[in-house]
């Protein structure tokens, strides 16, 4: 076990004694030795580097230089792509055009995440799917991609209602955005102009005026609110994900659904909840590496967010995840909405989310077939609340009863849907959806094809010529059919 860790953990050997003691790969537990570690760094930097107290571009450097020392410990000369990734990226924004400079970097970014990924599969190490230096280069991916489009919106589109970055940014802003101590390793992924308002200490002042409005909020205004409670929550909620994770990934492995005896003897609705049980024990993973993250970034005062209807802040800015929507979630577009937050493409979403998702990810073939997956599933499962859903609505208890019957399916359908990302190979993979005849494949078809939804743009269009009807036909009403289109549009 300490050799094959060792083997496949490009970082420092350091803490290699306790990979020993505690059974688990010595890359994941220096991953989790460095957040544990910037968490203090975080707390440090929030009370002795205050923008009140220290300048921007001191927070800048001390910011970077914890970044990369953390990189280096968990990736040791690999974290070097990150340097090199960034420095790519920064040269095209100075080189390209304006009009053009956002698609380049997204082109050159990603490009070089994914060659940097094939490497990684195909001539390194295939199935090493662990704390891998290419998962720090998916989060400056998309980091390097949102800003180029925010300087790219900031200069080109004329809207007083987002605030965009409208300059660019010197090489240690920028170094400091995609390398900073608090997001090298996890993220997650944040505004770079809300990112600035954080170092430059402008982050409160913006949410106490977006805020400011009533009056319980009002006194709020002048007195910097703390993220004590906020980070003191979420680390309970990383030590109960780990403590759930480390007691049951063993006892309920997903690959164990696509044995052969398993399959053989076991009815086929016990194999549902098998499934169901296997993934409900893996996704606290990502629940405590993501929400470790986001208090990472809390402690560092990063995340403020306005405040909550009693006058309670709110540190959820750059949460990348919502837990109990996640797990109650009664269609597969809310589970998708609390899940990865921050990873959302706004051209034609469902299609282009999934596609990127499954480039952004890597190269194994799993990631594919389940993303792929995703769409038809995404797509049956909003034919089936356009259509019937509205039968449900008649009272309290027929809703309760869509809700629970949907919330069932699209547990099942999550899990079925991931499958192929656990196992990452094709042919257990396809062994695992032949073992179930493919019926979730087959089904969401037959939903498409029988139940048609019509697209969000005809929808508004059918509603903008309903309203220009009516307002023909009532000229009293001409204003508020002008309001509501607005709100439509």
């Amino acid at each position: 076990m300490a050799t094959q860790t060792t083997a496949s953990c490009t970082g420092s050997t350091l803490l290699q004694p306790l990979s020993d003691i505690i059974n688990l790969p010595l890359d994941q537990v220096n991953f989790v030795a460095c957040q544990l570690f910037a968490l203090l760094m975080a707390v440090w930097f929030r009370i002795y580097l205050h923008p009140s107290k220290t300048s921007p571009f001191i927070r800048h450097v001390v910011a970077t230089l914890l970044g990369f020392y953390l990189a280096l410990f968990c990736f040791g000369w690999y974290s070097l792509h990150f340097l090199v990734q960034s420095g790519l990226s920064y040269g095209v924004m100075i080189f390209a055009g304006l009009e053009h400079m956002h698609k380049y970097c997204f082109i050159v970014t990603l490009g070089y995440l994914i060659v940097c990924q094939i490497t990684r599969v195909y001539v390194f190490d295939y199935g090493m799917y662990s704390a891998d230096f290419t998962g720090p280069m998916m989060v400056i991916t998309q980091k390097i991609t949102s800003m180029a489009f925010e300087i790219h919106d900031g200069k080109t589109c004329v809207c007083v209602c987002v605030r965009l970055c409208v300059r660019m940014p010197s090489l240690l802003e920028y170094l400091s955005y995609n390398c900073n101590f608090m997001g090298i390793l996890a993220g997650p992924t944040c505004s770079y102009r809300d990112y600035m308002d954080f170092i430059e200490g402008t982050c409160y002042q913006a949410r106490h005026q977006e805020n400011a409005n009533g009056k319980e909020n009002g006194k709020f205004k002048q007195s910097e609110p703390s993220p004590k409670n906020d980070v003191i929550s979420k680390l309970c909620t990383c030590a109960i994900s780990l403590a759930v994770y480390l007691s049951l990934y063993k006892l309920l492995p997903v690959d164990y659904s696509i044995d052969d005896y398993f399959v053989k003897s076991t009815p086929f609705y016990l194999q549902v909840i098998y499934l169901y049980l296997a993934m409900l024990a893996l996704r606290p993973k990502y629940y405590f590496v993501w929400t470790l993250a986001d208090a990472i970034n809390n402690a560092a005062g990063f995340g403020f967010n306005g405040y909550n209807k009693d006058g309670s802040p709110r540190w959820d800015l750059i949460s990348n995840l919502r837990i109990l929507d996640i797990e109650f979630a009664t269609s597969f577009k809310l589970f998708l909405d609390n899940w990865n937050i921050q990873t959302r493409c706004p051209v034609n979403p469902t299609a282009a989310t999934f596609l990127l998702s499954a480039m952004w990810h890597g190269v194994y073939p799993g990631y594919y077939m389940t993303f792929v997956t995703g769409i038809g599933m995404t797509m049956a499962a909003r034919a089936v609340r356009h259509n019937i859903r509205p039968y449900f609505l008649v009272s309290d208890s027929h809703k309760l009863v869509y809700d629970v019957i949907t919330w069932a399916c699209t547990q099942v359908a999550i899990s079925y849907t991931v499958v192929p990302f656990v196992l990452l190979a094709v042919g257990s993979s396809l062994k695992f959806y032949s073992s179930w005849y493919f019926c979730l494949h087959l089904l969401c078809l037959l939903v498409v094809l029988a139940l048609p939804v019509k697209s969000k743009r005809r929808q508004a269009k059918e509603l903008q010529e309903s309203q220009r009807k009516d307002s023909q036909s009532d000229p009293s009403s001409t204003d508020s059919n002008c309001n509501q289109k607005d709100k439509t549009s």
